[in-house]
């Protein structure tokens, strides 16, 4: 199953409250007048810019295997290694918001307007993000129309960068997927182009297989911890599963 993502603005135009979070505002938190015309100039900018699209190729385990081993250089134990495996179904995807929002905020480091360029970034960066999510939920409702029903199926994403798993990792995964079909490419330091994009696997199975704790040894060095929000998310749409036993889990 091959798929071009139409994706309308709309649909990833991100929340006030998620951007102004982004920028480490909290919710609920009074907003000084600067920031929100700041803010309201950078959505101006984002709205006349942003051009999503997407792609997934779903894939067989045995040849996600050999996309994720890549260049020899993932973790030795890592949440995808360990998930892949026990998928129903796995998908290869990318997204971006487009290279017209990349630009807008070029122009503004240019410029030296870095108040705005800061704004703008943190807009963009929730829209890539929120742009994976929906990606995320159209695989699953695609694989619901194909009879996927595995009671208690979902499906969540996982990037080269994150987890273990290493940003080379974007090699194989470009040259599989292929997803210049919508204006992706890589850099020779695998950067995607445009920035504000999102590339990895869709991994589809019995939300089970996706508990994990955050325990390995790169998560001490991980400054987002993205991973516990997703997974809260995730876990909290029934019943908690509980966790398995893993042998390196920290006491406490």
């Amino acid at each position: 199953m091959t798929a071009i993502l139409e994706v309308a603005p709309d649909e990833i135009r991100p929340r006030r409250e998620a951007a102004l979070e982004q920028m480490g505002i909290p919710r609920g938190a009074t907003v000084p007048p600067h920031v929100e015309r700041l803010y309201e100039s950078a959505a101006e900018i984002f709205a006349e810019t942003v051009a999503p699209a997407g792609v997934w190729n779903e894939i067989a385990v045995e040849a996600f295997a050999a996309v994720y081993r890549g260049e020899g250089r993932n973790a030795p134990d890592s949440p995808v290694l360990e998930i892949f495996p026990k998928a129903e179904r796995l998908a290869l995807f990318a997204v971006t918001i487009g290279g017209a929002t990349s630009a807008a905020l070029q122009r503004c480091f240019e410029a030296q307007d870095f108040a705005l360029a800061y704004t703008l970034d943190a807009i963009a960066s929730v829209a890539a993000d929120d742009a994976a999510d929906l990606t995320e939920r159209r695989y699953a409702a695609a694989l619901r129309a194909d009879g996927w029903d595995t009671p208690d199926g979902d499906v969540l994403r996982y990037s080269p960068g994150y987890c273990g798993w290493d940003v080379t990792g974007q090699r194989r995964l470009f040259a599989y997927l292929q997803p210049e079909a919508i204006g992706l490419t890589l850099t020779e330091s695998c950067l995607m182009q445009p920035l504000k994009s999102v590339s990895g696997v869709m991994i589809a199975g019995p939300r089970a297989i996706h508990r994990f704790r955050p325990t390995y040894p790169f998560c001490d060095r991980c400054e987002t911890r993205t991973c516990r929000e997703r997974l809260r998310t995730l876990f909290a749409r029934r019943e908690p599963v509980p966790y398995p036993e893993r042998r390196h889990d920290r006491a406490g």
